[in-house]
């Protein structure tokens, strides 16, 4: 199913009364029909915050998210909304609202947790969206980031340890839109600009003995900057009096404030932007559609069943159903190439060969395209074979539809033979010269005949030889001919026999060798085309762990900054550990 987009957002997780979360099978089926890279936008925060408001104009749209102007929390559970990136070509802005978080009415901390830490998981760019000011307030109201641990899980060891060290590697990329902002971005007598006012608001304070009030004001602030190391923040005016508000969906720009309106476009402009990052996950792998599709099921079933959501089992479990895909997307596109490309006969198992060769390698392509961590080449091995059998099945085609195709020449050719033989007109003397005149003329209209495929020779061969008997008792009853003369025509017919024979097994021989070749090629195919993929996600995986150790490196530099040496001293120890991993160099063996 090609994928077509939407008009109007969808429910993706829907959250029941009992506060369970079950996956929409439709709008799933929408994600995966999604090839493109895609980048996500999930916005998360307090209920009744105005939250649908700023992705309806994400999606260049007045309407589609649902507005609210009640006390009543609008949106339940996550809703998606799939439209073209308008600045990124080939990519898909997946837009993800969430159910507001504090929601009285509900009045279930954990599922809150779980729709942030969905969000995260899902999104390639995470806003926050909160009213007023960022103050100590708010930033304790964003304790989820604080109990990300106990949701999200990298590694699969059984053992209870932290691996929240390694959130930054694949967390997203984090905005804070402040909502209704009424102050003035001035610091120290100096104007501020919104990031500036966000990182003032994240700076942590010195802790004196064992002060637990300060350790819970430092701790969510702590996760912020540790967890999403590229942050950014936007302030926002009031968008209109409080009667407007109450039919926002009916209001135009010119019925807001200019500065509301000014503010909401630079933040679709930075949200918006070409160089924005498509959603990666741990290894520096750029997702599709597809494989969100794919991976989201995974989280909510983990999720369903008790557990907590590992990266790690994620990954494999995708690794294993996209790969499989892989497979047979790429036997399906060779099949339907050589189904196009073979609709003729081939002379040779050359011709054969360089078009399985052509239809072998764009299959490869497309192995590769869709395939992600096959790293011991188990999958790539399947496809290996599959493609290997698919063309000795294709080969096989040729042969068989060359043989039925040269009989049926031979036949329609022979019938005034056939009829001759059966009405005994050859049994006379000179008949064996009418009955070789007659042979050698269907030879050479059988020969003039064109694309009778690679079965040719030996089908006249064999033809030649049923004839050979017949022929031989013409020859007997011929009176006209001396016994010295028949035995120089047996003669005749045998080294005429041997000669097509030894043709026939030259040409055997030279499909044999060609078919060989051919495997060589496809392993040569196989190996240049799995070594450049393993650069690509080499240099992938070195972009990511470098992006991780520019981002430890400015918050080791704030850190000393503001004095808290002891934290500068663990993220140097982290960066140093960081520095010794080496991204893979390349295969340990290659397929075929």
């Amino acid at each position: 199913m090609a994928f077509v987009p939407m008009k109007a957002p969808v429910c993706l997780i829907e959250n029941t009364e009992s506060n369970e979360l079950h996956v929409n099978q439709g709008a799933l089926e929408i994600l995966q029909a999604i090839q493109q890279p895609v980048v996500v936008v999930a916005i998360v925060g307090l209920y009744r915050t105005g939250k649908s408001f700023l992705m309806n104009k994400l999606a260049g749209k007045h309407t589609g998210f649902p507005l609210g102007s009640s006390i009543q929390s609008e949106t339940k559970g996550i809703w998606m909304w799939c439209v073209p990136h308008p600045n990124k070509p080939n990519h898909t802005l997946v837009l993800l609202d969430t159910e507001g978080l504090g929601d009285v009415e509900k009045g279930d901390q954990k599922n809150d947790n779980w729709i942030f830490a969905l969000a995260v998981l899902f999104s390639s760019i995470l806003v926050y969206n909160s009213m007023g000011t960022i103050n100590n307030e708010a930033v304790q109201s964003l304790q989820y980031v604080t109990e990300m641990s106990k949701y999200i899980k990298v590694k699969s060891e059984k053992k209870d340890s932290d691996d929240s060290a390694e959130f930054a590697r694949f967390f997203p990329s984090f905005v804070w839109a402040v909502r209704d902002f009424t102050l003035e971005l001035v610091l120290n007598g100096k104007p501020i600009k919104p990031d500036e006012y966000l990182e003032n608001s994240l700076k942590l304070k010195q802790v004196a003995g064992n002060s637990k009030g300060i350790e819970s004001y430092n701790l969510p602030r702590l996760c912020i900057r540790n967890y999403f190391p590229t942050r950014r923040c936007f302030v926002f005016e009031r968008p209109a009096s409080a009667s407007k508000m109450r039919k926002m969906e009916t209001l135009t720009d010119a019925d807001l404030d200019p500065d509301f309106v000014s503010q909401t476009q630079d933040f679709c402009r930075y949200i918006l932007d070409k160089n924005g990052r498509a959603k990666i996950i741990k290894g520096g792998f750029t997702m599709t559609g597809q494989m969100l599709g794919t991976l989201i099921p995974i989280y909510v079933d983990t999720i369903r069943s008790g557990s907590v959501p590992c990266l790690d089992n994620a990954i494999s479990a995708l690794a294993q159903i996209q790969n499989t895909a892989a497979v047979q997307c790429a036997i399906s596109h060779y099949k339907e190439q050589m189904e196009k490309m073979t609709a003729e006969l081939f002379e040779s198992q050359k011709k054969l060969s360089d078009v399985h060769g052509h239809c072998e390698r764009e299959a490869i392509k497309v192995f590769m395209s869709k395939s992600f961590k096959d790293d011991d080449q188990l999958f790539q091995e399947e496809l290996g074979n599959s493609l290997k059998k698919e063309y000795e099945s294709y080969c096989l085609k040729q042969e068989d539809r060359s043989r039925e195709y040269c009989l049926s020449l031979l036949k329609e050719f022979c019938k005034d033979v056939e009829a001759k033989i059966k009405n005994g007109v050859y049994m006379k003397p000179g008949g064996y010269q009418d009955y070789r005149s007659d042979l050698q003329h269907i030879v050479k209209k059988y020969g003039e005949s064109p694309k009778k495929g690679m079965k040719a020779d030996i089908v006249l061969l064999e033809f030649l030889k049923e004839k050979e008997e017949i022929g031989g008792s013409i020859l007997k009853a011929d009176n006209a001919m001396t016994e010295q003369e028949k035995q120089i025509q047996m003669e005749q017919v045998k080294k005429e026999s041997m000669e097509r024979e030894a043709s026939a097994a030259r040409e055997a021989q030279r499909a044999l060798e060609q078919r060989l070749v051919d495997q060589e090629k496809a392993h040569q195919e196989h190996m240049n085309q799995y070594m450049e993929k393993m650069e690509q996600e080499r240099q992938a995986a070195m972009e990511e762990q470098s992006r991780l150790i520019d981002s430890k490196l400015r918050e080791q530099k704030e850190f000393l900054q503001e004095g808290f040496n002891q934290r500068a001293a663990d993220l140097n120890r982290q960066i140093e550990e960081l520095k010794k991993r080496k991204p893979p160099s390349g295969p340990r063996c290659v397929v075929m």
